[in-house]
């Protein structure tokens, strides 16, 4: 079935409608800083019952100033974070990019948008790639020994020590994405000011891929 015989519509929504969601089934299950949500639903059925969700996004003030500061050094407050995107499994496969690049054209205008993809649970970006954001490489990629973590199993590393339980791990790297939002000319002006590169990920593809 084609995205437009599902009759979807988006909308932005309080936090709070879809915080529940985030917790029960993005595989973080844990809620990020919101500074805008939206949600998709279908055949004109409202976004305030979870049972009617069909997808989520948040955009939010990155945790870091530094990660700020590092997509845009001379004006870190012009930088959201794409920090959560969940889709139902039943939707179409390309509807993810459909939906995301509404959410960036519809609202959130004048901004740096950055975002990672996850490679420890097999995201490499592919969304991203399909709704022409530009490819950045990934985290340490300019290291030249690895990283790794103190990890209590599916917790922060900081949990590890107050559990009693630490596990050596390798940190897998993540994959970095941004996007420029607004009209052409504002578009031209951030990029021009974006601390992040554009990079092709056929030539330097991510590890894992």
């Amino acid at each position: 079935m084609s995205i437009s015989n599902m009759n979807p519509s988006i909308a932005v929504v309080p936090p709070k409608w879809i915080v529940p969601i985030l917790l029960e089934r993005h595989y973080l299950h844990r809620r990020p800083p919101i500074s805008q949500a939206y949600a998709v639903t279908l055949n004109g059925k409202t976004p305030a019952r979870i049972d009617n969700v069909v997808a989520v996004a948040t955009f939010g003030v990155p945790a870091s100033r530094h990660l700020q500061k590092s997509v845009c050094p001379d004006y870190p407050n012009l930088v959201l974070e794409l920090n959560r995107v969940w889709i139902d499994d039943a939707m179409p496969k390309n509807f993810a990019s459909w939906f995301l690049s509404r959410c960036l054209k519809d609202t959130l205008q004048g901004l740096l948008i950055c975002s990672y993809a996850d490679t420890s649970v097999g995201h490499f970006g592919y969304m991203y790639r399909a709704c022409n954001w530009h490819y950045a490489g990934w985290t340490d990629m300019d290291r030249k020994t690895p990283r790794f973590d103190y990890v209590a199993p599916g917790k922060h590393s900081r949990d590890a020590f107050r559990n009693g339980y630490t596990k050596k791990v390798r940190r897998k790297p993540k994959v970095r994405y941004w996007r420029a939002t607004g009209d052409k000319r504002t578009r031209k002006w951030l990029e021009s000011i974006c601390g992040w590169p554009k990079l092709n990920w056929k030539e330097q593809p991510p590890p894992c891929e």
